[in-house]
């Protein structure tokens, strides 16, 4: 079997190089809450997309993202992309 060389996502590019750009931006100060800054940073714009794309449809937008339909309004309501 021949080696395959492994690439890297594109969109685990871009996040690793806007990262390490933070990172860099700091210097000398410790990075703080990284973990939740990073996941709302993403969270958000991929529910609008992923939304749009299932032009609203919640049950299908859950089943594009791999979450309970549940968990997906959550998120919604939690990002504000969803009124109560």
């Amino acid at each position: 079997m021949p080696n395959r060389v492994q690439t890297k996502h594109p969109v685990t590019e871009v996040l690793e190089e806007h990262l390490q750009l933070y990172l860099n931006d700091l210097g000398d100060t410790p990075p703080s809450n990284v973990y939740d800054m990073v996941l709302n940073s993403i969270e958000r714009p991929m529910l609008q997309l992923i939304m749009q794309h299932a032009k609203d449809n919640q049950s299908l937008a859950a089943e594009y993202l791999g979450l309970n339909r549940n968990t997906l309004r959550k998120k919604l309501l939690a990002h504000g992309l969803l009124s109560k």
